[in-house]
């Protein structure tokens, strides 16, 4: 017969064992774990791409062609995103590294908002949205700076040659993800003893092989999201909910059984 169905708490306690003896743990992120943040996710029930087209706001070839169609939808949205800070999931994530239980943060993410919780070993898979690039001359500025002038300017021209190609730093479709970032996912993935997958659908690759990395090489995955994703039934504990809820709870769960004393300790 199969055996009973588990609870929240003992989801959160399965979770919390298993982060408890990593030591090179690796924890991958989506955009689910700065949704409480403010900032919209891409794929959720109230995804960015269900209003506006992904090829024609956040496509290479489409921003080259105009790229005042993505910086409208940049205008618009920035208010939220530049104010976003991080939430307590963020901040949970940074407290398992310095703790030891994580070897570092891969994610999917581009608002900074790991870096800004304390984490230090972070790899940026798609880049980082708060720095732009001049894709004609290559120089760099400020992507607030760039936000700033968008109700005069749109789109807005780089300040050293006056090209209007001036693109966020991160990975638009069509382009490839940073090799080298890439690789150290890679790296990490298939030495890590925990995979733990905070608010990614997991349906974006490659970074999305990052957690089949380290699943190949049998390390325990715990997968913590609001959606099903499809490495649920390779997971060791699935847990439906916030981050922001969910994370800090493990952490204090972890944290408890480092004080408890060994079986046949004093």
């Amino acid at each position: 017969m199969p055996g009973p169905i588990p609870s929240p708490a003992a989801e959160l306690e399965a979770a919390a064992e298993l982060v408890a003896v990593a030591r090179r743990g690796v924890a991958f992120t989506g955009a689910g774990v700065s949704a409480e943040s403010g900032i919209r996710t891409y794929r959720g029930q109230d995804g960015l791409w269900k209003e506006f087209d992904p090829y024609k706001v956040a496509s290479i070839d489409y921003f080259r062609r105009d790229p005042s169609v993505y910086w409208e939808v940049a205008r618009r949205g920035w208010r939220v995103h530049g104010q976003a800070r991080p939430n307590p999931g963020h901040v949970a994530l940074a407290t398992l590294e310095a703790d030891g239980h994580l070897a570092a943060v891969v994610t999917q993410n581009t608002d900074g908002l790991h870096r800004e919780a304390g984490t230090q070993n972070l790899i940026e898979l798609h880049g980082n949205g708060r720095t732009v690039r001049c894709l004609d001359c290559g120089a760099g500025e400020r992507r607030a700076d760039v936000q700033a002038r968008l109700t005069r300017e749109l789109p807005p021209r780089c300040r050293t040659c006056g090209g209007i190609h001036i693109k966020p730093e991160v990975v638009f479709f069509g382009e490839a993800l940073p090799p080298g970032a890439m690789a150290e996912a890679f790296r990490l993935a298939r030495q890590c003893d925990l995979m733990l997958v905070v608010g990614s659908s997991l349906q974006v690759y490659p970074a999305a092989d990052v957690p089949e990395a380290a699943v190949e090489r049998r390390a325990p995955l715990v997968i913590v999201n609001d959606e099903p994703t499809p490495l649920d039934a390779e997971a060791a504990v699935v847990i439906r909910g916030r981050s922001g809820e969910i994370l800090p709870e493990v952490v204090r769960q972890v944290r408890l059984k480092g004080r408890l004393p060994e079986l046949g300790g004093r």
